[in-house]
């Protein structure tokens, strides 16, 4: 086998790794300049973009340890029995490529997954040096996620926890039924005891030791995990019930979807084609809703009878116009539940909105100044000097907000 350059190991572990989700952005238009024109891309690999627990969007070096894999999960292009050029870092070589992009300024931190390689324990320990590594030999200071192993050891995931800011582990698919369908080798129940002692190390943080001392740091920005979309038939439904249940049960942080990119040579049991890309957008917007909003999964998939969400408009949008008979919203009246659910109003445009009334009555002019998107507000609320009139109730109200028209071209 020729020798690879560190080069060609970036370019194909690079790429490899953008299926594991860790980015704030989902479902953006495929843009790139590789045809010499314009500056910049959306969908090159290496360098992806994601939030700090301080809310700074920071850039990550993304890239896998090794696509060498001995699992044979049937929608990873990464398992043993897929066709792909392979290729493994060092773990000196992870560390060399982390100082380099971040001393360059292209970075300021890594996010670090890996196929399986031998066995879990020793893919772990090569995880954990390289975050150890990174920390203690090289004091960087910079933001590090690690995609943990759930069959490895608990202390090798209990020590990435001292150096990682953030742990995930992948609960795959949305039903256990799935994952032993698609991914046997995978145990549903090792998968959720991992998630519990992580969630059990980072409350164990908080406490005081009879010293007074606190425990060391572990994983500050939390644990998330990633779930794939579309592989299985689960209905939305289904996979926001999911997700709602791992949100109480472990303290995540984030529940990343990720549609499902057809194989090949798997399509005699997974679909060919692809999920649209707005329905992983469709699935961020109602999870959003269930965290800060109030809703639950029953009203936001409740009113299709196959239990997916609209791809046409938005989650919130499409209850309010399910339940019409509960607007016009009186704005100066309302209580902050239900100035939650009008389109168009935010949870810092609600805020406004209440301390403001406090201390006289809203006009429209007030919430324009707020930030409000009123066009989808209008026919949902009511004002002084503003009523919706029959407007909430117009039979062509849906298709008022569809997007405008647009001309195609025909060359």
């Amino acid at each position: 086998m020729k020798r690879q350059t560190l080069e060609q190991k970036l370019a194909i572990l690079s790429d490899a790794a953008k299926y594991d989700a860790s980015c704030a952005s989902s479902g953006g238009t495929k843009r790139d300049s590789r045809d010499g024109r314009g500056l910049g891309s959306v969908t090159g690999s290496g360098i992806c973009h994601a939030y700090a627990p301080d809310g700074r969007c920071i850039s990550l070096l993304k890239i896998l340890m090794t696509n060498f894999c001995i699992y044979d999960c049937a929608y990873c292009i990464n398992r043993v029995s897929s066709n792909v050029e392979r290729a493994r870092f060092t773990p000196e070589e992870v560390v060399t490529l982390t100082l380099e992009f971040y001393r360059r300024n292209y970075i300021e931190g890594l996010f670090l997954s890996s196929g399986i390689i031998r066995t879990p324990d020793d893919t772990m320990a090569d995880m954990v040096r390289i975050a150890r590594t990174l920390r203690q030999e090289h004091r960087f200071r910079g933001y590090i996620h690690l995609k943990t192993i759930p069959d490895a050891d608990p202390k090798l995931i209990e020590e990435a926890g001292l150096y990682a800011d953030r742990l995930s582990i992948n609960v795959e698919l949305p039903t256990d039924r799935a994952v032993k369908a698609y991914a046997p080798e995978k145990n549903p129940d090792q998968i959720r005891r991992s998630m519990a002692d992580v969630r059990v190390l980072k409350e164990a943080q908080k406490e005081k030791s009879f010293t007074g001392r606190r425990p060391p740091r572990f994983a500050p920005a939390g644990q998330s995990t990633q779930m794939i979309v579309g592989a299985d038939g689960a209905s939305d439904a289904t996979i926001l019930q999911s997700s709602t249940r791992l949100y109480s049960s472990y303290r995540l942080k984030r529940v990343y979807y990720s549609a499902f990119s057809p194989i090949p040579d798997a399509s005699k049991v997974l679909p060919l084609v692809k999920p649209p890309l707005m329905r992983e957008h469709r699935l961020y917007q109602a999870d959003w809703l269930m965290r800060f909003y109030g809703f639950d999964v029953g009203e936001i998939t409740g009113d299709r009878p196959d239990g997916n969400l609209d791809l046409g408009i938005d989650p919130k949008l499409a209850w309010a116009l399910a339940n019409r008979h509960r607007f016009p919203v009186e704005v100066n009246r309302a209580d902050r539940e239900m100035l939650l659910r009008v389109p168009g109003f935010g949870t810092r445009t609600v805020e406004r909105i209440l301390q403001t009334r406090r201390h006289r009555d809203l006009r429209y002019a007030d919430l324009l100044r707020m930030g409000a998107n009123l066009k989808n507000a209008r026919p949902f609320m009511s004002l002084l000097d503003w009523s919706p009139r029959r407007l909430a109730d117009a039979a062509d109200l849906r298709a008022r907000f569809a997007p405008a028209p647009v001309q195609m071209s025909l060359f």
